[in-house]
């Protein structure tokens, strides 16, 4: 029975900045790269038979510096932008309190928060699920389903794309849904990918 461990990456300098960031390829904070490391120490002792990650560099240090730690030294790692984090269009690199002042409280949140609404010229939660989808019906539940142990590091809004098709859940209840950064979460899965178990490392 596979276990399927999903990884938020480490604060991004622009998380920092409190920017949108989007497809923008910033770096990790410090504070992310000690995340990454936090994450590398619970991983220890873990078995991994593959890893999946984004295109961003945020993403790939975070994956480097928790691999490192765990001593993940011989693991393949996929890259693809399938797996990015979600576009924000005109919104990235804007702050979010400045844009709440110009674009007003209510419309940011709807932008930010609801399941098929995209920002102007971005994607919303909805767009992203229809990429990061079928990129994980190929190349990643196979893998599963063969009984293999995956580590995948990728964005909030990718992975909330992920946990609402894992976890059967309605677009109003995915966008609930807070995931903390640098912190692993395990699914323990049957020969059928439903999951026995959840939790937070």
């Amino acid at each position: 029975m596979p276990n399927l461990v999903l990884i938020r990456h480490g604060q991004s300098q622009w998380n920092l900045e409190n920017r949108f960031t989007g497809w923008i390829d910033i770096p990790l904070s410090p504070n992310g790269e000690e995340e990454a490391r936090i994450a590398g120490e619970k991983l220890k002792g873990m078995k991994f038979d593959h890893a999946f990650t984004s295109a961003l560099i945020r993403a790939q240090k975070t994956y480097s510096i928790a691999a490192q730690v765990a001593g993940f030294n011989n693991l393949v790692c996929e890259k693809d932008e399938a797996l990015n984090e979600r576009m924000y269009g005109d919104l990235q690199g804007l702050n979010k309190d400045e844009c709440r002042e110009k674009f007003g409280k209510d419309q940011v949140h709807i932008w930010r928060r609801s399941y098929d609404i995209p920002p102007p010229g971005g994607e919303s939660l909805k767009n992203t699920a229809e990429r990061v989808l079928p990129y994980y019906y190929k190349r990643i539940e196979p893998k599963l389903r063969e009984g293999k142990n995956i580590l995948i590091v990728a964005h909030g809004n990718s992975l909330r794309a992920l946990i609402m098709h894992l976890e059967k859940m309605s677009g109003e209840d995915i966008i609930k849904v807070e995931i903390p950064t640098g912190v692993p979460i395990l699914y323990e899965l049957d020969d059928n990918l439903n999951i026995l178990s959840k939790k937070e490392l």
